[in-house]
């Protein structure tokens, strides 16, 4: 019995930082939001992860997100192009992120 107390104490220990590092930041319900809202009719996921992604890093990814927004004529702000770019880089892309 105390082994498997052991092992569950252990697994919770080292779960607990893996699933709170995988957590959106506090800002990606916003941007969850605005890319449910306007996005995802037409992306599904495999957008994200084809081979032939044009996202290669932090900057190209809301260079992205700005230019869709633009063609969807959403006129976002810069701060909701940021929230985006930031939702689907802890979904999808995990690149670094460069604040310029």
């Amino acid at each position: 019995m105390t082994k498997r107390w052991m092992f569950a104490l252990l697994s919770v220990c080292f779960w607990i930082p893996a699933i709170a590092n995988a957590q959106p930041s506090r800002d990606t319900p916003r941007g969850e939001l605005l890319y449910s809202t306007y996005c995802i009719a037409c992306h599904s996921e495999q957008i994200h992860w084809r081979d032939k992604k044009i996202a290669k890093d932090w900057a190209s990814l809301k260079a992205q997100v700005s230019h869709w927004q633009e063609v969807a004529g959403l006129a976002w702000s810069d701060d909701d192009v940021v929230v985006v770019a930031r939702y689907l880089n802890v979904l999808h892309y995990h690149y670094p992120e460069h604040v310029q």
